[in-house]
């Protein structure tokens, strides 16, 4: 029987992602085969990968990916951020991103699509659970294009190429230059970053967030014992306000405060001598409304050691 070095599990780590413990309890169950110990990980990691998979996944990475006028985003939980940081884990989002290019569907269309190798991108991220010992998920994705125009994209707080903790992407409908729309395109996709806006402009806003909106603003106006007629002004103001605040094109530029977003675009599509639309955007931000759990590292760590 070979022995189980500290080398030869740092291997198997590198190969795998699989935790220190795991690595070694798979060459000492396969007398230090290599091969062999990949094997019993992924046989009986897997049977854990479905005890994981109650476990709160609110860290990971969002991965954009670009084509010819089309770009996607994609969101991919792990259950911590050091997983987040694994080469492995990296590389399969990274993938993922890719395939949601040709998706066109939600995201169950993009768990059922084919990865290179044959496998389903769920089958994927289970066979990657069994491995890193963790629970995954792809959460959400989006797609965007235009015909013609350009699709650009932005990754705030990057950890590697294309891919971070907010990914936003941004549809600019034109027959102008592409390379100047894109450069707009991309400080748009910044200014979303940092903004977060409900819509593109005021039609696209959700009636029923509106509703509820002017109740809110009546019942204050309301409350200042002012006559109708100058109620119904004041709320009118305050809802022109409330645009400016959550409609994209209404917002001031955080690239440069003294405009809109609408007078930015209007000011590039004069440049070009082509007119500009901004047809849709998507903003992921990993993690977003997951409630997460409170973790007691230490705790966590000394139940870890009794089981060794």
């Amino acid at each position: 029987m070979a022995q189980i070095t500290a080398a030869l599990v740092k291997e198997l780590r590198e190969k795998t992602g699989a935790g220190m413990m795991d690595a070694k309890k798979a060459l000492t169950e396969t007398a230090g085969d290599m091969e062999a110990a990949e094997d019993w990980l992924r046989k009986n990691l897997g049977v854990k990968a479905d005890k994981k998979a109650g476990r709160t996944a609110a860290e990971g990475l969002v991965a954009t990916a670009k084509g010819e006028g089309v770009a996607a985003a994609v969101e991919v939980n792990s259950q911590t951020d050091f997983v987040a940081r694994n080469q492995e884990f990296q590389a399969m989002v990274a993938e993922i991103a890719e395939i949601a290019l040709g998706v066109d569907g939600d995201v169950e269309a993009l768990k059922a699509a084919k990865t290179a190798s044959g496998m389903t991108v769920e089958e994927l991220v289970k066979d990657k659970v069994g491995t890193i010992g963790e629970n995954m998920q792809v959460r959400r994705f989006a797609r965007l294009s235009a015909a013609p125009g350009v699709v650009a994209s932005y990754v705030h707080n990057a950890a590697a190429e294309g891919m971070g903790k907010i990914g936003v992407l941004c549809a600019l409908e034109t027959t102008g230059d592409a390379d100047k729309a894109m450069e707009l395109g991309r400080q748009i996709c910044m200014h979303i970053a940092a903004t977060n806006p409900s819509s593109v402009d005021v039609d696209d806003l959700d009636p029923a967030l509106v509703a509820r909106e002017k109740e809110v603003l009546t019942e204050q106006a309301r409350a200042s014992g002012k006559p109708d007629n100058v109620i119904e002004k004041m709320i009118v103001g305050r809802l022109n306000k409330y645009y400016q605040e959550v409609c994209l094109v209404k917002q001031a530029f955080v690239i440069n405060p003294d405009l809109t977003v609408e007078k930015a675009v209007a000011e590039t599509a004069k440049e070009i001598g082509a007119a500009i639309k901004i047809t849709g955007f998507a903003r992921l931000e990993v993690g977003e409304g997951i409630e997460k759990e409170e973790v007691d590292f230490a705790a966590e760590v000394a139940a870890q050691t009794k089981k060794s």
